[in-house]
């Protein structure tokens, strides 16, 4: 690739998102620094800082590409069915979130830090994406229940979407947090990620059945 090309800058970008992905396999949001990251790809912290300024920056192009697999998925659904019923597609739309729990992870994190602190073009790209993504839950509603109204729709999308960014810490515990809940007669239920958003898709959309 000829130096500075669009294609290598997309490699070196690529490369640095995987090896924050790699580190928040096994560290959390606080312990992922640049030198980390520097650590894990081909070249130097100044290079990395060529091309994302700051740590939240490479997070927000990690959690955007999350957005546009997931995008995937939902267009997968969207083309290789006709008809669904309530049933199928919360069924669907639960199984599509359950492979990205990488999404949900980096959902429950601090939006507020990750946009704060990064560059406007990388906040708008990141934008379009995620609005992208209600648009394609959107274009599937209106397919397979085309009695649902445009209000009906932004309806289900203000209230889903904003139920997504609680999955992760309430379906994903560790035995400590079980057992301190458990020590707290809290009668905490734990719920998978596919049957906690099922749950809330199916609920969503009643009325809206044939």
């Amino acid at each position: 690739m000829p130096k500075g090309s669009p294609e290598l800058t997309r490699a070196r970008k690529e490369e640095i998102i995987n090896a924050c992905a790699e580190l928040y396999e096994t560290m959390n949001f606080k312990d992922v620094t640049l030198k980390e990251v520097g650590k894990k790809t081909s070249f130097s912290r100044t290079l990395i800082y060529y091309y994302f300024h700051t740590k939240e920056e490479i997070f927000l192009a990690l959690l955007q590409r999350e957005y546009e697999a997931w995008i995937q998925d939902l267009n997968s659904i969207r083309q290789s069915h006709q008809e669904m019923s309530v049933e199928q597609f919360a069924d669907e739309l639960a199984h599509s979130l359950e492979r990205r729990d990488r999404l949900l992870k980096l959902m429950s994190m601090n939006h507020y830090d990750m946009e704060s602190n990064s560059r406007m073009e990388n906040l708008v790209a990141f934008k379009t994406v995620y609005g992208n993504s209600m648009r394609m839950v959107a274009g599937c509603l209106e397919k397979f229940f085309p009695y649902m109204t445009a209000e009906d729709r932004q309806g289900f999308i203000y209230a889903f979407f904003p139920f997504l960014f609680g999955v992760y810490p309430y379906t994903v515990v560790t035995d400590k947090q079980k057992e301190a809940m458990e020590q707290a007669h809290a009668n905490y239920v734990f719920l998978s990620i596919y049957e906690i958003i099922k749950s809330i898709a199916v609920r969503l959309l009643q009325g809206f059945k044939d």
